[in-house]
């Protein structure tokens, strides 16, 4: 009994509590550089490329006429930001989409919120809807072309157009999607069919809604950039044309990089918009 006491220790009575403390900052540490790992993980690709232009400049792999070096877009950047060309030809790109992409999703949400509450509406319509959206958006250029003639109306259809098809489609799913135990107890409640579509229909389409409103977009900056390069004498696309038309590639990069920089902007900011969505959405509408 004497030599067991003798053996006891302060310390050995905390080893287990230390050796738990340091399992659990390890895993931490863990946590945290799996984190970083999924945060940089995107951007490995994007590197690389960029370094292999890099060092392909560097060493005369490729000649300057045909890829320029990025010093020397960055040099035509800093030049249209200088010029006020940058600013003018963003902001016309960026009013044309927001116009385009609005029409488009007004209307998408108004036809697909028919075709999800009436089946009546969708017999009628989403066979010849689902007809016309197999049509590109270039296949509407020749003969809105002879309808509207090249101007801006011509640039907001097609845009419009692009946008529509997605939300129109999610909009159906997402109205056809809620769960069947909700509308029951909303009928048992008596909530009429406005209730219901308000209560229980809507909140449950959130995330369906969010994800077409966010392909729209795509769609709507990639049929802008189309639609300017074929007829436009202002936007970020009349830049990449005009660039072509002198030779000069390192403005034909810069105007791809800016419109990608947009693009890729506000593609992440529909993502948090999206995600904060289903964060609100109450807990019997998550999956």
């Amino acid at each position: 009994m004497s030599k067991a006491l003798g053996e006891w220790s302060p310390a050995a009575a905390h080893a287990p509590a230390r050796v738990a403390d340091e399992a659990k900052t390890q895993a931490n540490l863990q946590r945290r550089a799996r984190a970083v790992g999924w945060h940089l993980a995107p951007w490995l690709l994007p590197a690389a490329l960029f370094a292999l232009w890099s060092i392909g400049c560097e060493r005369g792999w490729i000649a300057p006429q045909i890829l320029p070096p990025p010093q020397m877009v960055f040099e035509t950047l800093c030049d249209l930001a200088r010029s006020g060309d940058l600013a003018h030809h963003t902001f016309v790109s960026l009013q044309r989409v927001l116009l385009g992409f609005g029409a488009g999703t007004l209307a998408g949400l108004t036809i697909g919120a028919a075709l999800g509450l009436s089946r009546t509406v969708e017999s009628y319509v989403l066979p010849g809807f689902n007809a016309l959206v197999q049509i590109p958006v270039l296949g509407w250029l020749p003969f809105l072309l002879l309808l509207v003639g090249v101007g801006e109306p011509l640039k907001y259809i097609l845009i419009a157009h692009a946008a529509l098809v997605p939300v129109t489609l999610s909009t159906m799913q997402g109205f056809r999607q809620s769960p069947a135990a909700l509308d029951e107890a909303a009928r048992v409640f008596g909530y009429g069919r406005w209730q219901r579509i308000a209560y229980v229909v809507l909140p449950a389409a959130v995330p369906t809604l969010a994800t077409g409103v966010r392909l729209a977009f795509t769609k709507a900056w990639l049929a802008l950039v189309v639609v300017e390069l074929v007829a436009s004498s202002e936007g970020l696309g009349y830049l990449i044309v005009y660039g072509r038309q002198l030779f000069q590639l390192d403005l034909v990069m810069a105007s791809v990089v800016i419109v990608g920089a947009i693009g890729f902007a506000i593609n992440r900011l529909l993502d948090a918009l999206e995600a904060r969505l289903r964060r609100g959405q109450p807990s019997a509408f998550r999956e």
